[in-house]
């Protein structure tokens, strides 16, 4: 596995967790957040299980049957076809449960355990075999106030996509409506004519990358826009969304599979490392 720069070695000595600030500072930018995947931390992150979009698969604990993992050194989030199906306990908001299935699945997110505002967030990750119909891979950022489960705070009741509950995709591949090179960075915004459903096409970005390769995907708050990055270099952009989308937002990765198509391997995002950085205060 590829390491950061050295300016984050006293950080990698560390367990996975928040950075003390003054240990990593390198062009004017903080590291507060740093997660190499030496071990599943449950300071920094947490099974996320829900029904969402339809989705063919069932969301599973703990890793039960491959479907998270950490090992040598990264995240394995995998969709598995077990081969016949499994009763499901995974709730949609609207309060239905997902039908048996025969797919499951990893999801983890940092809700309740690391959440900024602002800054910029990376992952570096890569999916092979990318451009497989029914793959739904996913790096994103949701407000730390959203009422999906888990609902673990008094304050976690903002239905998506409103203030508190927005929604960042950095990295989102469709293998079914897109080929193996292609991901989709986007904003969504509350529709106005429609209470908590979101607009997904306005803000969307169409992009390239090599995905069966390490790529690192970023979106960073400049100014008044959100600026999309692959390997540090922008690569598109949000305008005047900096202060709509400004709350505090968790991070979330997943794989989902969205249709019904068969598979015939194990899917597997591999994570190497996830970090959040804050603009340094001047003078330190």
């Amino acid at each position: 596995m590829n390491r950061l720069l050295p300016f984050l070695a006293l950080t990698l000595l560390l367990p996975a967790c928040a950075a003390p600030a003054e240990e990593a500072t390198n062009n004017g930018w903080q590291t507060d957040f740093f997660d190499d995947f030496d071990t599943f931390n449950p300071e920094n992150w947490q099974d996320q299980i829900l029904w969402v979009n339809n989705e063919d698969q069932c969301y599973l604990r703990d890793g039960a049957e491959g479907t998270r993992e950490v090992s040598d050194g990264t995240l394995k989030v995998r969709v598995i076809d077990l081969g016949e199906p499994i009763e499901c306990d995974n709730m949609s908001k609207f309060g239905e449960q997902h039908p048996p299935t025969q797919y499951v699945a990893g999801r983890i997110a940092s809700k309740n355990l690391q959440e900024f505002a602002g800054g910029r967030w990376t992952a570096r990750l890569r999916v092979p075999n990318s451009g497989t119909p029914g793959m739904f891979p996913a790096w994103w950022l949701l407000g730390a106030r959203n009422d999906e489960p888990p609902v673990q705070e008094d304050n976690e009741d903002i239905c998506w996509p409103k203030f508190g509950s927005g929604e960042i995709d950095v990295f989102e591949h469709h293998g079914t409506a897109a080929p193996p090179d292609h991901y989709v960075a986007r904003s969504i915004i509350e529709l106005e004519e429609e209470d908590c459903n979101g607009d997904w096409w306005t803000y969307q970005r169409d992009l390239d990358a090599d995905l069966d390769e390490y790529q690192e995907y970023g979106v960073e708050w400049q100014d008044d826009d959100l600026i999309f990055l692959l390997n540090g270099v922008e690569v598109a952009r949000n305008d005047s969304l900096a202060n709509v989308i400004s709350e505090p937002l968790f991070a979330i990765l997943n794989f989902a599979k969205i249709d019904d198509s068969p598979m015939d391997t194990t899917w597997v995002m591999e994570v190497d490392w996830v970090k959040h950085e804050s603009r340094a205060i001047e003078g330190e």
